[in-house]
C-alpha cells in the first residue's frame, strides 16, 4: 500500500468495505474499475480492458463506462445477479486539496434497481427477506420503486414451513432474497428456490436478528411509537424479517426511503391459498411454454389503462379473497359498471393521462426525478377532480368509498403548475424548467441575461455599420467565449482595437475589452439562473416528497378503479357473466366456458359445460375420456371460474353459483425435475402428496390422469386409493380425469363418486370430440386414432392397430384388475385366479342390475335406454 498513488490508496480502502459489490469509481466523466472488478467487469460487459499505473511499478487492470451512460452498464451486471457500488466524488475538485474525496453514495442490487427503463411496468420488482428457525418463518417484502411494502408469517414444523414458503414464493417472485444462516445453510432448499424462481439469494451477515433492535428499526423508519396500527405486535417473524428487510435497504441505498411508511401485514389464510403447480397449471399470469402474458389469465384480463392498475391486477389474480363480503363489494361495482358503461368510458378517457405515479414517487424519493416527471404528476393529478366527481355519483359501495378517500393534490397541481414550464428539458442542471413569475430573483435575472443578449446584437448592428464590413458576426462558444468573426478578404477593415484571438480557415476571430465585459455579466446571469433554477426544483421535490403517503393512497386508489373498470369491460366484450356466491360448498356453471381457450378459438367456436359439485351426492366427478377430448380444458375452466370470481370479477358462463373455496389444487400434465433428481412420477406423486396432506372440505381439487407414471396395476391401485382418501378423509369437491375405466365402478360405491364422460362421434376409424361433458363413463380410450389425428404415420397406425387386435385377443391383456377391499395385488402369476374372480364379480353384479329394474316405473324410451345398457355389459361379460 504505502508504494500505491493516492489515488489507489484511496480505490482500495472504499473496495475493502465492498468486497461482495463491482465497485464503480468516478474519476472525471468515467466510472472505473480496477484489478479483479475490472477483468469481470470487462468480460461481462463486453469492454475493453486496458491498465493504469498504480505506483509500485505494475499495472493494474483498469476499464472504464462513461458515467453519463452508465445506467444501461449497471443495469446489464444487475440482471446477471452482481451488485453493483457506486463511488461518487462527494466534494467539489475545484475547491479541494489534494486527492478529491470520494465514498459509495449507493449499492445496486438485483432487488433494489430503480431504473424504469429496464423495469417492466407492470411487474413489481420485489426484494425479499426471509428470517427462519425451527418453528417459523417471517417474510418480508418490497418494491423500492412503487414503496409498497408486506411481510407476513408462517409456524409449523419444517415440511410445513418450506412448503408454504414456496407458495408464497410463487406469489411474490422475488429478483432478489436476503436469508439468515439458518435457512441459507439449508443448501438443497436454496438450490430449489434459485432455480424455480430464478432469484439471487445472499445471506446477510449484517444483522444479529434480534427482536427488540428489528422493532426499533421500523418504528424509525415508520415514524410511529407503537407496532399496534399495522397487526405487528407479537409477531416476533415478522418483526425480525421486516426490520432486516429496513436495515438491509438502509446500508445499501444510503437515502431515506420516505415512501416505504406503511407496511401491510397479512395472514397466508386472508387469501385463498395457491401452491406453485396450480399457479403453473392455471396460468394465472403467464403461459408454461413461453413464458408469455398472452395466453394466460392475467393477458386476458388485463384491460387496465395504468402501469399501477395492470401491477394490482396481478396481485388480485395471485390473491383470490375468500372473505363472501369483500368479494361481494367488487362484484358489485363491476356490475355497476358494466350497467352504465359510458361511466366506464368516462374513466378510461380520464385514465388515459395518468402516468405511473408509484413510480415517479420512488423517483422522487431516490432524488433522480426531473422536470418531466414532475409534469406527468401534474397531468396525472389533473383529471383526478373529475373522476372523484363520478365515483361519487354511483350508486356502488366501494366505488362510492373511493371516490370519498381520493384525495385530488389539488396543492401538488398548483405546485407543479406554477413553478415548472409545461415542456422542460431532461436535464435539471442546465435550466429553462422554472417559469419566470415564479420567483422574482430569477425573473431579475433572465431580464439581466436577456438585457446583455440585446446589448450584444446591437453592437454586432453597430460595428458592422462603424468598420463597413456587412459579414461580421459576433458569435459565442464554450471554450473562447463571445467573439467577433470576420472573413479573410475583409481583414484590411479590422479596427486597430480589435485583438486577435483565434485563426480559422477563412477567417479570424478577434474580441475587444468591452465585449469581454458584457460577456462576463452575461454569463455570471446565467450561470446564476442554472444554479437558482436548480434550487428551486430541489425544493420543489422536497415539498413534494413530503405529501409522499397522501400521494401514493390516491394512486392506490386510481388502481384499484382501473382494475375494476379492466373487468367491466373484459365481461363486457365476452359475454360474461356476474356469478353469485355461496357458503354451502356448491359450485353450480351453466354453460362454462374456459376464458382463454374461448378467445384463442374464435367466437362462438368453443362448447360450453355445465357442472354441478356440492360437499353431498356430487363431491367427486371422475371424468373419462380419450386425450385431445378436452378433459384437461373442462377442469381447468372450472377452476379459472372459481378463481375469477373470487378475484372479483364476472365469469365466461350463462349462470354460475360459486361457493367459497380455501385452496385450489391442480395436478395437470406430466414433467420431470431432473436437476432435483427426481422423474416425472416422483414429480407426480410428490404433488399428490402435497394435496392430500393440505386439502380440506372447503378444497377444490383437480386431478389430472393420476398413475399413468407407473405401470398399470400400481397406478390404478393409485388412483383407485387417492379417490377414497379424498372421499373419505378430504370431503373435497374434486374433478378427476383419468384413463383408468375401472375407476368408474366406483360410482354407486362411494358416497359422493359420479362418472361423467366426454362424448366423442364414432365415424369409421376417425373420431370426432364434441367437445361435451356427458353423464357416464367412456369404454374406450381412442389412443390409436388420437395418434393418428397428431400425425404419427400411418405404418404405424397401421401396425398398432394389428397389435391391439393380437392383444385383445389374449384374455391376460383383455381383464382388467378390480381392486376390492377383499382383493390384494397380485403378481403376475396369480392372475388367473383374480380373473376367475373378476369374471364372477361382474357376473353378480349384472343380473343384480337386472334384477332391480321395475319394469312398471320405466317408460318406453326408458326401456329402450336400459335394454342397450343391459346387452352392451353382456357383450363385455
Amino acid at each position: 500500500m504505502k508504494n500505491l498513488t493516492p489515488m489507489m490508496k484511496q480505490y482500495l480502502n472504499i473496495k475493502e468495505k465492498y468486497k461482495d459489490a463491482i465497485l464503480f469509481f468516478r474519476l472525471g466523466d468515467f466510472y472505473e474499475m480496477f484489478f479483479d472488478d475490472a477483468i469481470l467487469a470487462s468480460k461481462e460487459l463486453e469492454i475493453t480492458l486496458t491498465g493504469r499505473d498504480c505506483g509500485n511499478k505494475e499495472r493494474a487492470p483498469m476499464c472504464g463506462v462513461p458515467f453519463h451512460s452508465a445506467d444501461a452498464y449497471i443495469a446489464k451486471l444487475v440482471k446477471k445477479g452482481y451488485k453493483v457500488a457506486i463511488c461518487e466524488q462527494i466534494e467539489d475538485p475545484s475547491k479541494s486539496k489534494g486527492i478529491v474525496k470520494r465514498d459509495v453514495v449507493r449499492i445496486i442490487t438485483p432487488g433494489t434497481i430503480t431504473d424504469t427503463k429496464i423495469l417492466e411496468d407492470k411487474n413489481n420488482n420485489y426484494l425479499c427477506s426471509i428470517y427462519m428457525d425451527i418453528t417459523g418463518i417471517g417474510l418480508s417484502y418490497v418494491d423500492v420503486t412503487t414503496g409498497e411494502l408486506y411481510t407476513t408469517e408462517i409456524t409449523g414444523n419444517e415440511k410445513i414451513l418450506i412448503n408454504t414458503l414456496f407458495d408464497e414464493l410463487a406469489k411474490i417472485r422475488p429478483t432478489e432474497i436476503i436469508l439468515n444462516d439458518y435457512l441459507y445453510n439449508k443448501k438443497d432448499i436454496i438450490k430449489k428456490i434459485e432455480n424455480k424462481f430464478n432469484s439471487i439469494t445472499n445471506f446477510y451477515d449484517n444483522w444479529t436478528y434480534e427482536y427488540n433492535v428489528a422493532k426499533e428499526v421500523i418504528l424509525n423508519q415508520m415514524s410511529v411509537l407503537s407496532l399496534d396500527g399495522y397487526g405487528l405486535n407479537g409477531k416476533v417473524y415478522s418483526v425480525i424479517s421486516l426490520g432486516s428487510l429496513i436495515n438491509y435497504l438502509n446500508e445499501t441505498q444510503k437515502i431515506t426511503l420516505k415512501h416505504l411508511n406503511h407496511v401491510t401485514f397479512y395472514t397466508i389464510d386472508n387469501f385463498m391459498m395457491l401452491d406453485i403447480n396450480t399457479r403453473v397449471n392455471l396460468e394465472l399470469t403467464e403461459t408454461i411454454r413461453g413464458k408469455n402474458k398472452k395466453g394466460s389469465l392475467f393477458g386476458l384480463l388485463d384491460c387496465t389503462s395504468t402501469a399501477m392498475g395492470g401491477r394490482m391486477l396481478k396481485r388480485w389474480i395471485e390473491e383470490p379473497l375468500i372473505n363472501i363480503k369483500d368479494i361481494k363489494e367488487r362484484l358489485d361495482a363491476v356490475d355497476y359498471l358494466f350497467n352504465n358503461f359510458l361511466v366506464v368510458d368516462e374513466i378510461k378517457e380520464l385514465l388515459k393521462s395518468v402516468y405511473d405515479i408509484e413510480r415517479i414517487i420512488g423517483k422522487i424519493v431516490y432524488g433522480t426525478c426531473n422536470a418531466r416527471d414532475l409534469i406527468s404528476l401534474k397531468k396525472s393529478v389533473l383529471v383526478f377532480p373529475a373522476i372523484k366527481n363520478i365515483l361519487q355519483k354511483t350508486s356502488s359501495k366501494l366505488l362510492l368509498s373511493l371516490g370519498k378517500k381520493l384525495d385530488t393534490l389539488k396543492d401538488i397541481y398548483e405546485l407543479i403548475e406554477n413553478a415548472i414550464i409545461d415542456e422542460p428539458p431532461i436535464s435539471i442542471k442546465e435550466g429553462n424548467i422554472i417559469k419566470n413569475e415564479y420567483s422574482k430573483e430569477l425573473f431579475e435575472l433572465r431580464e439581466a441575461a436577456t438585457k446583455g443578449k440585446e446589448w450584444i446584437y446591437k453592437l454586432e448592428q453597430n460595428e458592422r455599420e462603424r468598420t463597413k464590413i456587412k459579414s461580421l458576426k459576433i458569435g459565442y462558444n464554450k471554450v473562447f467565449g463571445y467573439y467577433i468573426e470576420i472573413t479573410k478578404s475583409n481583414l484590411k477593415y479590422v479596427p486597430n482595437e480589435y485583438i486577435r484571438k483565434q485563426t480559422l480557415a477563412n477567417s479570424e476571430r478577434y474580441i475587444t475589452p468591452e465585449l469581454k465585459e458584457m460577456e462576463s455579466k452575461i454569463l455570471g446571469a446565467q450561470d446564476k439562473i442554472v444554479k437558482l433554477e436548480y434550487d428551486i426544483f430541489i425544493n420543489i421535490r422536497e415539498t413534494i416528497k413530503d405529501q409522499i403517503k397522501r400521494i401514493q393512497e390516491s394512486a392506490k386508489i386510481i388502481a384499484i378503479l382501473d382494475v375494476l373498470c379492466a373487468f367491466a369491460i373484459t365481461a363486457y366484450k365476452n359475454n360474461y357473466t356476474k356469478p353469485k356466491l355461496n357458503l354451502d360448498g356448491i359450485i353450480q356453471i351453466k354453460n362454462g366456458r374456459h376464458p382463454v381457450v374461448e378467445k384463442m378459438l374464435g367466437e362462438g367456436l368453443f362448447i360450453p359445460n355445465d357442472t354441478f359439485l356440492d360437499n353431498d351426492k356430487n363431491r367427486i366427478a371422475i371424468i373419462t375420456g380419450p386425450n385431445m377430448a378436452g378433459k384437461s380444458t373442462y377442469m381447468r375452466q372450472v377452476a379459472l371460474i372459481t378463481l375469477m370470481a373470487h378475484i372479483g370479477s364476472f365469469v365466461p358462463a350463462d349462470d354460475a353459483n360459486i361457493g367459497i373455496v380455501d385452496r385450489i389444487f391442480t395436478r395437470v400434465g406430466a414433467s420431470d425435475n431432473l436437476s432435483q433428481g427426481q422423474s416425472t412420477f416422483m414429480v407426480e406423486m410428490s404433488e399428490v402428496a402435497n394435496i392430500l396432506n393440505n386439502g380440506t372440505a372447503n378444497s377444490l381439487i383437480i386431478l389430472d390422469e393420476i398413475g399413468r407414471g407407473t405401470s398399470t396395476f400400481d397406478g390404478l391401485s393409485i388412483a383407485w386409493a387417492v379417490i377414497e382418501y379424498i372421499s373419505d378423509k378430504i370431503e373435497a369437491k374434486t374433478l378427476f380425469a383419468t384413463h383408468y375405466h375401472e375407476l368408474s365402478e366406483l360410482e354407486g360405491k362411494i358416497e359422493g363418486v359420479n362418472n361423467f364422460r366426454i362424448l366423442v362421434k364414432e365415424k369409421g376409424d376417425d373420431i370426432i370430440f364434441l367437445r361435451k361433458i356427458g353423464k357416464g363413463s367412456a369404454d374406450k380410450s381412442y389412443g390409436i386414432q388420437v395418434a393418428k389425428l397428431a400425425g404419427v404415420p400411418l405404418d404405424v397406425i397401421k401396425r398398432a392397430k394389428e397389435i391391439l387386435r393380437r392383444l385383445e385377443e389374449t384374455d391376460i391383456n383383455n381383464t382388467a384388475l378390480t381392486i376390492d377391499e377383499n382383493i390384494e395385488v397380485c403378481n403376475v402369476n396369480e392372475i388367473n385366479e383374480y380373473q376367475l374372480d373378476f369374471f364372477n364379480l361382474k357376473y353378480n353384479n349384472f343380473i343384480d342390475k337386472i334384477k332391480s329394474i321395475d319394469i312398471m316405473k320405466v317408460t318406453p324410451l326408458d326401456a329402450i335406454n336400459i335394454l342397450y345398457e343391459i346387452i352392451k355389459e353382456a357383450s363385455e361379460l
